[in-house]
């Protein structure tokens, strides 16, 4: 099984999800393959199908005059920050031939990154019954997806060399009482984005079982 790579650089959340819902339809129609996204954002906050007002800590107007769009989406969860240094990763993938199982998919999700923190000597792992890659009690990657006939939107954003100080801003994905942290925080040492991609693709092929090749 194989699936195409496709990096977008540094691009606006919206223009993203438009290409995102574009392949999407185009897997549904057996007209594209699995697609594996990275990009970085420009600084947003997206409020998830769970959001709850009280997790903005500021008014709309606030945000926006501090640089931050605010947006909805049609993803699981509650409020996130996207911004420069982050690696968001958006597996368009039929999720119908990896086991048809929305669990299993975000466990498995979840697994990459695992993996990829044990690359730079980080001990990630879960912290149930919240989403996303923990070390140590602190959010290292936010999860969110959403599936339209078996095939995922949206992803994951993994924290790698980013500001942290806008999650200052919010309640994290509604959690309270239990931060969030960086890849090179955690490490004592800077690691990039850039750093962080080859490491996840790795996992992406082990734990899927496939092969990932460049968009031609």
């Amino acid at each position: 099984m194989t699936a195409r790579i496709l990096n977008l650089g540094r691009q606006g959340y919206l223009e993203t999800w438009e290409i995102q819902k574009g392949l999407c339809e185009k897997i549904i129609a057996g007209e594209a393959e699995d697609t594996l996204i990275f990009v970085e954002h420009d600084p947003v906050l997206t409020l998830g199908a769970s959001f709850h007002e009280e997790n903005l800590l500021l008014t709309p107007e606030e945000y926006r005059s501090k640089g931050i769009e605010v947006i909805k989406t049609d993803r699981g969860g509650d409020v996130t920050f996207h911004g420069p240094k982050q690696l968001v990763i958006y597996p368009i993938f039929n999720v119908a031939a990896h086991g048809k199982d929305l669990h299993k998919w975000m466990r498995n999700l979840e697994e990459t990154i695992i993996r990829t923190c044990a690359e730079f000597g980080l001990e990630a792992g879960r912290f149930a019954p919240n989403t996303g890659v923990w070390i140590d009690g602190r959010k290292t990657a936010a999860i969110g997806v959403k599936m339209r006939k078996w095939v995922n939107l949206h992803g994951i954003a993994v924290n790698c060399d980013n500001d942290l100080s806008p999650f200052e801003l919010i309640v994290p994905c509604g959690i309270h009482g239990h931060g969030v942290t960086s890849l090179s925080k955690e490490a004592g040492r800077q690691i990039t984005k850039e750093d962080v991609q080859p490491a996840v693709e790795r996992a992406f092929e082990d734990v899927f079982n496939l092969e990932l090749v460049p968009t031609t």
